[in-house]
């Protein structure tokens, strides 16, 4: 009977745990995580967002599965899950561009994302301002809105329903943290813990998100991904009380979306690098050098705007290219990886997890093709770029 170790029992490595016990039950999976509270994974402080907008096909095939896999969660988890619904809003998402040739991508975009069954659409500025008339659309030309399949949902309800479901099925969840690994030429032999000391393993599966390069240096292999810190603003406006608002990804470089009658909005720090993992002290300037001017001047009804609330996280960035690496390792036999989502890792947790457990168990992807995020890229280097990063 093999046995499988996956480090990192956030979302991704839930995912994984609940596939492999699906497709093959004798599986022994064991998952590893330190901090069974998730206070300051990825996943608990995300923004909880899944879209079909990306820019790259393998990414919308990823969240086609995703959000049927989402609005469908307590049929395919089952009883066992013990989340029945995870409270899908399919707001949308809204790209907005002040060009003409943003303009045109987004109508380029937008057919690749249709033909893959999406539903985007592009509206130019009088069409905006009809479906959005408390926006300040002065400067913009175009925008490109997901009116389904796109939206919120509850991203801890997704963790405990996939996470109790693979424990009910017989996998277990090890609190300790993952230290290293030991190589043998072409496969991984065991894994170093924390508590428990050297545990080896036939099959092992990095999900350690923004930790993961770390546990590769430990067996002389690199891997392009590294932390960096995102803040969350929770914003009360009480002149902007729109609840069916989409997510807008706004060419300020800021995205806002509503939530629980309030908003959150975030942006990428003009001087975005790497973070000390342990870092999760909120970059409260933003909000009054950039959110807050941002938010103004895309609706007049945030000139009252106050932060109620702040967070921040970390992104598992892939500095290469901003796309996930996923799959068997093409150097070790034997090790998986599902890393370097650079933001969109909750929404794709499904698909990869699914297909992490198919490469294990059948020995290639079957679901979708996943291949073209595989590491072989990273090698070669050669980049799959991701633009639509929010």
């Amino acid at each position: 009977m093999a046995e499988v170790l996956i480090a990192g029992g956030a979302v991704m490595g839930a995912s994984v745990a609940f596939w492999l016990t699906r497709l093959d039950p004798a599986l022994r999976v064991t998952v590893v995580e330190p901090d069974p509270s998730y206070a300051t994974c990825s996943t608990a402080l995300s923004a909880a967002g899944i879209r079909s907008q990306f820019t790259t096909e393998v990414n919308v095939a990823i969240s086609r599965f995703g959000i049927e896999f989402i609005r469908d969660f307590a049929h395919h988890t089952g009883p066992t899950g013990g989340v029945p619904d995870l409270g899908l809003r399919e707001n949308g998402y809204l790209f907005l561009t002040r060009t003409e040739a943003g303009a045109a991508q987004l109508e380029t975009l937008a057919a690749m994302q249709r033909r893959l069954g999406a539903a985007t659409e592009v509206l130019d500025r009088a069409a905006l301002a009809r479906r959005f008339p408390w926006m300040r659309l002065d400067d913009i030309a175009a925008g490109a809105f997901g009116p389904r399949d796109e939206g919120f949902f509850d991203n801890m309800g997704l963790l405990a329903g996939l996470k109790n479901a693979a424990r009910a099925a017989g996998a277990v969840w090890l609190t300790d943290r993952g230290l290293g690994v030991d190589r043998d030429g072409d496969r991984i032999t065991a894994a170093t813990l924390e508590t428990a000391g050297r545990r080896p393993a036939d099959i092992f599966v990095n999900c350690a998100g923004p930790r993961a390069a770390g546990l590769m240096r430990s067996a002389g292999l690199a891997l392009p991904v590294e932390p960096r810190k995102r803040t969350i603003f929770v914003v009360d406006a009480p002149q902007a009380r729109h609840k069916d608002a989409p997510l807008i990804v706004d060419p300020s470089g800021i995205w806002m979306r509503p939530e629980h009658g309030q908003w959150l909005a975030a942006t990428v720090p003009a001087t975005d690098g790497p973070c000390d993992p342990e870092d999760f002290t909120p970059q409260s300037a933003l909000w009054e050098d950039h959110v807050w001017p941002a938010l103004y001047e895309r609706a007049e009804g945030f000139a009252a705007a106050r932060v109620i609330r702040e967070w921040a996280g970390h992104y598992a960035y892939n500095t290469l290219d901003q796309n996930a690496i996923v799959g068997r390792h093409p150097l070790v036999a034997n090790l998986y990886l599902a890393n370097g989502f650079s933001g969109h890792g909750l929404q794709q947790a499904p698909a990869v997890g699914r297909g992490i457990a198919e490469q294990i168990v059948h020995g290639d992807w079957v679901t979708l093709d996943l291949s073209p995020l595989g590491m072989q890229r990273v090698l070669d280097g050669r980049p799959l770029a991701e633009a639509a990063i929010v």
